[in-house]
């Protein structure tokens, strides 16, 4: 897959979710949609069904972090779905990440992309040195964590587009990078510290960017997706 932009379906229901994507049903560019945990928990593998059956590309953002064995399962129930992209945290070692690939990989060889968190962003260098006894630089560990999914297979990494390019120099180029924090350079940020518009992640060398309330509470959502497409992929 190519570069992309990832709509950050944040709703609580199914009927919020069609209300929003039906808005795209004239689009020749079918919203690649990410899936999170809100959604999910609610819904269920239902919505995940639908939505695709309606011919969108899926990001399942449930971030798996158990045991090797209880994440390879769980992985193995998830290939079924046909989603696109699926993920769990890099914290789990590289014993868990490569129980998740074996899970995920269907009996045909074929698989969902798999990414992993490596710190999320709420997650700063003194709640990482207090909360986690873990004194490098975050900096650092973000590097080592993308480093360890890397080498166990994985095929990149969810980070901030800031981390975008050393992560790319840690790991090379096929690595992918799937970056939230993403806003209109004319928008309000939200609660989001760290952040960089469509173009800049474009240039700074994202490969996906998932953009959530800039897009689903915009006046027009259909005219703001496609000026983050614009901007993005060109």
């Amino acid at each position: 897959m190519g570069k992309d932009v990832i709509v950050a379906c944040d709703f609580s229901s199914a009927e919020a979710t069609f209300d929003f994507l039906s808005k795209f049903e004239n689009e020749k560019r079918k919203p690649f949609v990410k899936i999170g945990m809100e959604l999910y928990y609610a819904e269920g593998p239902s919505i995940v069904r639908e939505i695709k059956r309606r011919g969108h590309k899926i990001f399942l953002d449930l971030k798996l972090h158990d045991i090797p064995n209880t994440v390879m399962k769980a992985m193995r129930v998830l290939s079924q779905l046909d989603v696109d992209i699926t993920n769990l945290h890099a914290g789990g070692t590289k014993a868990m990440m490569r129980a998740a690939l074996e899970g995920l990989t269907r009996p045909d060889g074929t698989r969902p992309m798999l990414i992993a968190v490596t710190q999320l962003t709420s997650t700063d260098q003194q709640a990482m040195e207090e909360d986690l006894l873990i004194k490098e630089p975050i900096d650092k560990v973000v590097m080592h964590y993308a480093k360890c999914a890397e080498e166990s297979g994985l095929d990149g990494v969810v980070c901030s587009p800031l981390e975008a390019a050393k992560v790319h120099e840690t790991c090379g180029h096929a690595f992918i990078t799937v970056t939230p924090g993403v806003r209109f350079a004319d928008g309000d940020i939200g609660d989001q510290k760290r952040v960089m518009t469509p173009k800049a992640a474009k240039e700074i060398g994202s490969d996906y960017i998932v953009v959530g309330r800039p897009i689903t509470q915009a006046a027009d959502p259909v005219a703001a997706y496609r000026r983050c497409v614009e901007e993005f992929i060109g």
